[in-house]
């Protein structure tokens, strides 16, 4: 196979060599291999990995890139490579799971992406099944080895992967197996479903009896280990009090139009709260039946890629196909987004958890469904995906980074409220609701892990998020706890989305001002979008130089 460069063929090599160590991986990528196993998590197995990664930053640092193609590909693989292995050296990678996140939850979901097809296919999944108990058994000598140096998880992180197993345990992998062969035609997996779930049960008996006593009592990690999770996930350099006191502020303005509109929903409201309360029982919003959920939310994804191709964004007919589906029990209680297959064979595909539900209320909806479809993440991604002239399998595979993709997914709210798609006041007020609590992510996960004060003078901790959350970001009491609960086991993570859409929003006010009469809003996105994945310094950079072309 011939590679336009030198640095191009170093990135197909490290993500061969890479997926070749992780089964998960294979699947992740669609290439059909080692679909029959699961990843090492032993130490071992990470420290294989890492000096993969090692091996590849020192070919790199001997390459000149041919062009400016390269060279943006090599900068964003090295600030990719050193990150990750900066993880790996301090043990964060190891230390760091929550249930959004964890050995235990990830193993659960890859099967949701495997081939079920052929018999083959199933047979793979029963042997990847039979797998689950070495791959448990794996994760907890590791956690335990790295507890020895004094490195824990928080309780209160353990608690929660501990429910997520006794879920997967009393009959979810089961359940997992019947949705996929309701006929049972093939009984290996059914079988192995239950050595899945005795693997699950005793994994949680383990973090329950014994990780729990050495677990640390302590949610915030302070703000030497923050600044490294921030950095990585975002890209930038920050000053963290400042990007507080902007969410706050944010938070503060995005709350007056919450409160302007509210008054157009129930005149008199006490709280915004009463709101919420009021559009969840209002009739025109409520879809009843899962069935009817995910042919909403497929509809809406299939109408919105046919009303804005061609005139704002560039939607190349390859990835015009982004799959609504539910998401599995056990799954965090937000909406999330799964990449296509590198050969496009699995679609892009988002997920509607219905928390054991059998209906939803669409208000706050809408704008969900533009960040996690299109324009949001299946645009973004999918993009990527086929950007194979332009892009490295690298920058397309393995440069994922949450300030890019998650500002990008909010970039294209609020572009959406530009366009006038949330003009009715329920649907403003979802919109709204989200906006505001991407905002209150930036002050209580800054606030809660660097233990600045809350806005009645003491420091911020999970109930006072809780209590923001559910009144200035209008969500229920189980989601304010679910998602207090991934802040503190995933810092610097959250307050990616709005570090990430100011720069989005600031690089094309940037581009208009320079620009004038040359500026022309689809090429600005074609552009950013087709430049991939980077941290947001970087990105902010490169747009800079844009001729408007």
């Amino acid at each position: 196979m011939s590679h336009r460069s030198e640095i191009f063929e170093i990135s197909d090599t490290f993500i061969d060599s890479s997926a070749a160590l992780s089964p998960m991986e294979c699947t992740y990528l669609g290439n059909g291999l080692n679909q029959d196993k699961l990843d090492d998590f032993s130490i071992a197995g990470a420290n294989r990995s890492a000096e993969l990664t090692r091996r590849t930053l020192n070919r790199l640092a001997m390459v000149e890139p041919i062009d400016d193609i390269d060279r943006v590909a090599k900068t964003v693989m090295i600030e990719r490579l050193e990150s990750s292995l900066a993880l790996h050296e301090s043990q964060e990678n190891l230390v760091l799971w929550n249930v959004l996140t964890s050995p235990p939850s990830n193993i659960r979901s890859i099967f949701e992406l495997m081939p079920k097809e052929s018999k083959a296919d199933f047979e793979n999944i029963a042997k990847r099944l039979a797998a689950v108990e070495m791959a448990h058994k794996q994760w907890i000598e590791t956690i335990a080895e790295v507890a020895k140096s004094g490195k824990t998880t928080a309780q209160r992180q353990v608690r929660g992967v501990i429910e997520q197993l006794e879920g997967y345990a009393n009959g979810g992998y089961s359940q997992m197996c019947k949705n996929f062969d309701a006929d049972e035609k093939y009984p290996a997996i059914h079988s192995a479903a239950k050595d899945a779930e005795k693997s699950s049960a005793e994994t949680a008996a383990y973090l329950r009896d014994v990780y729990m006593q050495i677990a640390t009592p302590v949610d915030a990690v302070g703000v030497d280990r923050y600044a490294v999770w921030a950095r990585y996930f975002t890209g930038a350099q920050l000053d963290l009090r400042s990007t507080y006191e902007w969410g706050v502020a944010d938070l503060k303005a995005i709350n007056a139009r919450m409160w302007a509109i509210a008054e157009q929903i129930k005149p008199g409201a006490k709280s915004l709260r009463e709101v919420a309360d009021v559009l969840d029982n209002d009739p025109k919003y409520v879809i009843k039946g899962q069935e009817n959920v995910v042919k909403y939310l497929q509809d809406f994804t299939d109408n919105a890629i046919t009303l804005l191709d061609g005139e704002f964004f560039e939607i190349d007919d390859r990835i015009k196909k982004c799959e609504a589906r539910l998401a599995p029990e056990g799954s965090a209680s937000a909406p999330y987004y799964n990449p296509p297959s590198e050969d496009l064979s699995r679609p892009g595909t988002t997920w509607i958890p219905m928390l054991g539900k059998d209906q939803v209320s669409n208000w706050h909806l809408v704008s969900t469904w533009y960040h996690e479809a299109v324009p949001g993440h299946h645009l973004q991604i999918a993009t990527v995906t086929i950007e194979k002239e332009r892009l490295t399998r690298f920058q397309r595979t393995a440069a994922w980074i949450s300030g890019y993709g998650e500002g990008w997914a909010l970039y294209a709210e609020r572009f959406m409220d530009e366009l006038g798609a949330f003009n009715e006041p329920g649907i403003e007020m979802g919109y709204l609701s989200g906006q505001a609590l991407r905002a209150a992510r930036i002050v209580v996960d800054i606030g809660m892990h660097l233990g600045y004060s809350d806005f009645d003078g003491n420091v911020w901790n999970a109930e006072s998020s809780r209590k923001l959350l559910n009144e200035q970001a209008l969500l229920d009491e189980d989601h304010s706890r679910s998602e207090t609960d991934r802040y503190l086991g995933w810092p610097g993570q959250a307050i990616s989305y709005k570090v990430g859409e100011r720069v989005w929003m600031a690089a094309r006010e940037e581009a208009k001002a320079r620009l004038g009469d040359g500026f022309n809003m689809k090429k600005f996105h074609s552009y950013a979008l087709k430049i991939g994945p980077m941290g947001l310094d970087p990105f902010a950079a490169e747009m800079k130089n844009w001729n408007g072309g």
